[in-house]
This record gives C-alpha cells, structure tokens and sequence, in this order.
C-alpha cells in the first residue's frame, strides 16, 4: 500500500454530490474549479454555437456547454464544451465524442496531461485543446495507439460533420 492509499482520503461520487462550489473529482482526488475569464467564456461561447448550429440537424448528437461528466464512482469532470450521441438522462454517464477545452495558465497541466490521458483512456473520440490567449488549438483523434494530432477543423461524430471555423471565436 502506498503513502496516498494509506494516509489521504480517497473520494467518490457520492462525497462529490455534497460539496458546494465547482470542482472535479478524479480517481478520487477533488480539484477546485477555478472561475473562467471573460475571454474563457467568450470563446467558449462562439464554438458552441458554432457546434450547436452545425448538430441542429444531427438528431443524435448534441453540445452540451459545462456540464459534469460521472465517468465512474470515483471521477467527475467538468469540460468546457461536449458532444454527446444517443439518449443522455440527467447526467452524462458515458464518453462524449468530442470534448473542447480552454486552455488558460492555471489549467494547462490539468488540460494537457491529466485529461488527456483521461479522455484517452476513456474512449472520447475527439480532443480539442483551445489556447485564447495565443489564439491556437490543438486538435486530436483517438486511434488504436491514443491520441494523434490532426490539423484539418473537420471532426466527424456518428454521420454528422462539424466544421470549427477557429478565425471566429478569437476576442
């Protein structure tokens, strides 16, 4: 037994559904959300509706803008914006084909390593990584061998096409 197993607290999703304020749980490590800026939200808010528009006609699949992911009993996350296919209740409960994230200086070890190799691991289809403040993105599709990066904006999810026009979401 290590020294995390034995001496820190591990959390679960019920521990989770108690706690006021904003955070994530993962692998029963509780993370605190920090609150977005103004351009976070801007940019996050023009490529959903440029995902929701494209998805209108997408009887399958539709975006979903900060909402939790329960991926097990032990991890919640909270990414930026989804894409989610099929019947989805009142919690998302499985893999979400796309997931963006915006990407700020507190949040990029967050973004870069640990969800991305949740997301991988997890069967997401597609990882987008948005960088408001350099005006970049990153985008990667799930193969046999994990992510690669891929440099076309074109993302298919199930039958539906959706084309990320990127020089309309920078402030």
């Amino acid at each position: 037994m290590g020294l995390a197993e034995k001496y820190f607290p591990h959390y679960t999703v019920k521990d989770y559904e108690k706690w006021e304020g904003d955070w994530e749980l993962i692998e029963g490590v509780p993370y605190a959300l920090a609150s977005p800026s103004v351009k976070h939200q801007l940019v996050g808010g023009r490529l959903f509706v440029q995902i929701s528009e494209q998805l209108e006609y997408c009887p399958e699949c539709f975006a979903i803008y900060e909402t939790d992911w329960y991926v097990n009993e032990d991890t919640v996350v909270r990414p930026d914006i989804m894409v989610v296919c099929g019947e989805v209740t009142d919690k998302v409960k499985k893999p979400p084909q796309l997931i963006i994230e915006i990407v700020s200086q507190n949040s990029a070890r967050m973004d870069e390593e640990v969800k991305f190799y949740l997301y991988q691991r997890e069967g997401v289809k597609f990882y987008i990584l948005v960088y408001p403040e350099d005006k970049e993105f990153k985008i990667y599709k799930l193969t046999d061998n994990g992510y690669i990066r891929q440099e076309k904006a074109e993302i298919k999810v199930n039958d539906c096409k959706i084309n990320i026009d990127f020089s309309r979401i920078w402030i």
